[in-house]
Parts: structure tokens; C-alpha cells; sequence
């Protein structure tokens, strides 16, 4: 039983038989258009000959007809249009310039022609996805209210009841998917194929997932107390999740004073984890408040839990700044990490506000409500500025990085130019083309040799580099205990391209890698053996023996911790013994199997830097 207030604040929908018919067949029609921009862009032909074309194409009928179902009943023609055209700009403006943008692709490649893409890049169909979602709640609520700035609990039940009917939808086609494939495979039985070849079909399979889904976005629409019993029980089920979740945040600030910051630095990835536990209290503070008309219903643990929830936001938050800041400060930007800057102003903008609220007395959070909405806009402008010029991340970063090494922050041998090439996007390429003539200014030759072998790769893992040779592996070979030196017929030999080569370290075949080698008698026989690995923290720990004709051969890998930078430092300070194995090797049918101590069993210790 719902009170009246409560039903007022969900937003009806005006469903009648033509509402119901213009939403079915708007999910055919997408579908059948869908299905002839695939035939095109898999043909080669227009539309997909033009990306900028293509791309913005793609956008509109991809996110538009969903919406214009779902508006469908919830809008008067007036404001429905409004949204549709608005919808259908941002998708022009956004594809165009993601085109622009991406510059150069393989024109090999299927997704672009005569050297430009054709199809909006994932980053941009993801991000918009969100930003989509976020502005069609805040239309719909708007429209239920009738004003331009709805009440808070119509903001919360459109948001909630519209990402139900997103995931129920996504279920029920895949169910349905499920179930055709089962009928595939019944009919298979009695040799009958022809569900199965249909099923193989593109124009199948697109309009029946774009009709399924419009027909469960209506079946979901006008059965709105299944909704919202399904939201009530999702709602509670998490909010409970928030004293445990609380408590684990509260345990990991109070051990950082004893701790230090520096084992989190050594992760290299502390932002991310610190803004995705920061997201969980933020949705799951939500759970609690629910629409904010909930307060006095809520349990005690569970509104203390909350109000500490809100405490903790900051430090965080915080603390996730002070690392990007550092990343930033040794390596610049970079865009990844203009993208999670872009994360922490909405994540400073929910921990500050949260606070805010947390700190108010009398009420319970109450406050939330309004910062919720705040922090929505400000999500909607920062989604426009980093898919358009004013804040795109590879504009920012690429500018970032010719400044380090314009200003000798970073040598032109240490620079990567490879992050131009393939994700400074047309900006990066565009400072490749003009690094490729430089003739003159410190390391010219330098800068215009690395940026030419850059701009000829198809991919960032193509092996582009001159061959090595004995001068190169000699240079680029760094040989411990200090003073050593490595035998020239090792430097000269030729390492050929040999079925295993891919596991020999790469400054042996390659000119522009370098290794560490430790010069060592490995098995006690008086003889040296040589151990060789990429200074980047990839690839083995190579040992490799000497013949009786003189020659070296790789006779074996090393496993275990070979990565750790106490061990590095260890093996080059002369600081190892030999040991007996733990178990025996078994030799099987030509082939020895060696047992590895169990991971738990070896000690710790911190990976080495290999990129920035």
C-alpha cells in the first residue's frame, strides 16, 4: 500500500494502444535502419564511404529512437521534439568531431576508409551512454513536475525506475536470445538447420534485439509497481551494505598513518581503486536515502553508517587527488589521467557536498538531495567538454607532453612517442609530422628518427625498430656486478628469428631496447652463465649458457619473483647464494617439470617502474 504522496511523485505514463504501437515500431524501424548502416560500413558503400557522415548516423538511431520510446506517454509533442532534436545534435556535434579527432586509421582496417574511421570510437558510445541516461531522468522528471527543476523525490524515482527498465530490457533480449538459440539446437537434432542459419543473420538479428528491446522498455513502462517493488528490494538489499562497506573504508584510512602512502603509490593504480571505492559509497549512501522522505523508516546502524559514509567521502577523495597529482607531476598527463581528473572534480563535488550534509544537524542528510542534482549537471558539462575541444584529453595531454620535453623535463630517448601515434589521437599525429622534419634544436636527429619509426606503425605492439647488431646490444646492454663485461662472441651472435625467439629478451633482435645482464656462475661448475632481462618490467629472466664450440644458447627461463626491484638491486650488488631445489625435478616423457613455491609462499616486494 503507497501513500498518496509517494504516487504522486512517480512519473505516469499517458499509455494507450497508439502509444503502444508508435513504440514497437519505432524499434523495428531502428532496427532495419541499424542493419543498413552495418550493410553499408561491412560493403564499403554510402554512408560508410563518409565518416563524418557514418559516424554521427550511427549515434542518432542507436540512442535517439531509444529514447523517443521511453519519452513516449511521458512528454507532450512540444517538449518530446525539443529533446529529440537536442538528442540528435549532441550526437552530430559528438560524432563529428570524434571522426576529426581519431585522424588516421589503417585503411585496412574495417572500420575505416581512405584512411579515416568511419564508426564512433567505444570511449564515445560509453560515455554518452551515461550522459544520455543522466539527461533523459532529468527531462522526464522535469516534464512530471512541470517545472524546470523537479522536486527531488521525482528526480529519484525516474532515475531508479528508468535504470530498472534499462537492465530488464537488456535481460529480456538476452533471454530471448537464449531461448532462440535452444530452439536452434532442438531443431539441430532432427537436421533441420534453418533456425540456426537464421540466427547467423544480420538482418535478423538486429531488428529482432531493437523490436525486443522497445517491447520490453513498454512492458516495464506501463507496469510501473513491478518497478517499484523491484527498486525497493534492490534498495534495501544495498543499503545494508553500507555499514560493512563503511567500516572497511574507515579501517583503511585509520592504517594509512602507520602504513604510509608509499605502498599505495607502489600499486600504480591507487586512483582508480580509490575512486571506485569512493562510487560505492556514493551509491550506496544513495540506497539509504533513498528519495529523502525515508529518514525516521531507516534503521540506526544504518543512518550512522551513512552519516560516517559522508565523513569518509573527502579523505578519499583526498587522497586520490594528491596521487593523480603525483603521477602527474613525474610522467604529465597523460589521457587516462585527464580522464580521471575529469572523475575527481565530480567525486570533490559529491564528498564535499556529502559533508555538508553529514555535518547538519536536526535532519538526516537532507542536504544530499540538492548536491545529487548539482553534481548531475555538473557530470552532463563535464561529459561535453571532454568529447568536444575544450577539455579533450588528448588535446590536454599531447600539450602536456611536447611541453616536458620542449623544457628538458624528459630526454628525447626516453620519450614516447609512440603515445603520439596511437593515443594523442589527430593532435599527437599532427606533433609526429612536425617532430619528422625537424632539422634542428637539441637531439633533432633523435626526435625526427623516433618520431618517423612511430608514425610507420600500424599498432602500438608492431616491432617497427632496426635490427640489433653487436654495437647496439653492446650500448644497450647494461652488464652487473659493475666492472663486467659481456664476451664478444655473445654480442655478435645472430639471435635469427628461431621458432622460441619471441622469448629472448628484446635488446638482442631490436636496437632501441635495452636489458640489465648479471654475469654469474649459476650451477657451480666454473663456468659463467649470463642472465638477461628487459629493463621494462616485462618479459623473462633469460639464462643463457655457453657451448663447447664457443657459441651461447638460451637454456633456460626464470620464474618467481625476476620482476621485483629488491631483486634486481640484489642480483646487481652480487647479493645471491644457490640453493637446493625444494623438490626434485620429474623428467616425463622427454619433457622436465619443475615445481614453483607456491605464490603465497614467496616474499613481497614492489614491482619495477617499466612505463609512465
Amino acid at each position: 500500500m503507497h501513500t498518496a504522496d509517494e504516487e504522486l511523485s512517480i512519473p505516469k505514463a499517458i499509455v494507450t494502444s497508439r502509444v503502444a504501437r508508435l513504440r514497437l515500431l519505432m524499434g523495428l524501424l531502428q532496427g532495419v535502419i541499424l542493419y543498413a548502416l552495418y550493410l553499408s560500413l561491412k560493403e564499403k558503400a554510402w554512408p560508410a564511404t563518409n565518416g563524418y557522415l557514418f559516424s554521427p548516423l550511427t549515434m542518432i538511431f542507436v540512442f535517439v529512437p531509444i529514447l523517443f520510446i521511453s519519452a513516449l506517454g511521458h512528454l507532450n509533442a512540444r517538449r518530446m521534439w525539443i529533446w529529440m532534436i537536442v538528442a540528435a545534435v549532441i550526437c552530430v556535434v559528438m560524432g563529428v568531431y570524434d571522426i576529426w579527432r581519431i585522424g588516421y586509421v589503417d585503411s585496412n582496417d574495417l572500420f575505416g576508409v581512405n584512411g579515416v574511421r568511419r564508426t564512433p570510437s567505444t570511449l564515445v558510445l560509453l560515455f554518452v551512454t551515461g550522459g544520455f541516461y543522466i539527461a533523459h531522468a532529468l527531462v522526464l522528471a522535469a516534464a512530471a513536475d512541470d517545472k524546470r527543476i523537479a522536486r527531488y523525490p521525482t528526480y529519484f524515482e525516474t532515475a531508479w525506475k528508468l535504470i530498472i527498465q534499462i537492465k530488464f530490457s537488456i535481460l529480456f533480449v538476452a533471454v530471448l536470445w537464449l531461448i532462440l538459440w535452444l530452439g536452434a539446437t532442438l531443431f539441430m537434432l532432427v537436421k533441420v538447420n534453418f533456425l540456426r542459419k537464421l540466427m547467423e543473420q544480420s538482418w535478423f538479428v538486429i531488428p529482432v534485439i531493437t523490436f525486443a528491446f522497445s517491447t520490453a522498455l513498454h512492458i516495464t513502462d506501463v507496469r510501473p509497481g513491478i518497478v517499484r517493488g523491484i527498486r525497493s528490494l534492490l534498495l534495501v538489499l544495498m543499503s545494508w551494505l553500507l555499514p560493512i562497506t563503511a567500516l572497511i573504508v574507515g579501517g583503511f584510512l585509520l592504517t594509512l598513518p602507520f602504513t604510509g602512502l608509499e605502498p599505495l603509490w607502489a600499486t600504480r593504480h591507487a586512483t582508480s581503486v580509490l575512486l571506485g571505492a569512493s562510487a560505492t559509497l556514493v551509491i550506496l549512501i544513495n540506497a539509504a536515502f533513498q528519495g529523502g522522505e525515508v529518514g525516521k523508516e531507516v534503521a540506526r546502524v544504518l543512518r550512522i553508517s551513512a552519516r560516517l559514509a559522508c565523513v569518509l567521502l573527502l579523505p578519499m577523495t583526498l587522497i586520490a587527488i594528491y596521487s593523480l597529482t603525483l603521477r602527474v607531476q613525474q610522467y604529465g598527463w597523460s589521457h587516462d589521467r585527464v580522464i580521471a581528473a575529469a572523475c575527481l572534480l565530480v567525486a570533490t563535488c559529491y564528498a564535499s557536498g556529502y559533508l555538508w550534509a553529514a555535518l547538519e544537524r536536526g535532519v538526516w542528510l537532507a542536504r544530499i538531495a540538492a548536491v545529487n542534482v548539482l553534481t548531475s549537471f555538473l557530470i552532463l558539462a563535464t561529459l561535453l567538454a571532454l568529447f568536444t575541444p575544450v577539455a579533450d584529453p588528448a588535446r590536454i595531454s599531447v600539450a602536456n607532453q611536447l611541453a616536458r620535453l620542449q623544457s628538458g623535463q624528459v630526454s628525447a630517448d626516453k620519450f614516447d612517442f609512440e603515445y603520439l601515434r596511437f593515443q594523442g589521437a589527430r593532435y599527437g599525429d599532427k606533433a609526429l609530422k612536425a617532430f619528422k622534419e625537424k632539422a634542428e634544436g637539441p637531439d633533432a636527429a633523435v626526435i625526427s628518427k623516433r618520431a618517423t619509426a612511430a608514425l610507420e606503425k600500424k599498432n602500438r605492439w608492431s616491432r617497427q625498430n632496426p635490427d640489433a647488431n653487436s654495437q647496439s646490444r653492446g650500448a644497450n646492454i647494461t652488464v652487473w656486478p659493475e666492472g663486467q663485461t659481456l664476451p664478444e662472441a655473445f654480442l655478435k651472435q645472430d639471435w635469427g628469428d628461431g621458432g622460441r625467439s619471441y622469448l629472448l629478451p628484446d635488446c638482442l633482435k631490436l636496437q632501441d631496447s635495452k636489458c640489465n645482464a648479471y654475469i654469474l656462475d649459476l650451477n657451480g661448475d666454473g663456468k659463467t652463465e649470463i642472465l638477461l632481462k628487459n629493463v621494462q618490467d616485462y618479459g623473462q629472466l633469460v639464462v643463457f649458457a655457453q657451448q663447447t664450440d664457443g657459441s651461447w644458447k638460451p637454456a633456460g627461463t626464470m620464474t618467481g619473483n625476476a620482476g621485483c626491484k629488491e631483486v634486481a638491486e640484489a642480483l646487481a650488488a652480487g647479493r645471491f647464494r644457490s640453493t637446493t631445489p625444494l623438490f626434485q625435478d620429474l623428467e616425463v616423457a622427454g619433457q622436465r617439470l619443475h615445481v614453483q613455491p607456491w605464490p603465497s609462499d614467496q616474499l613481497k616486494c614492489n614491482a619495477l617502474s617499466g612505463t609512465n
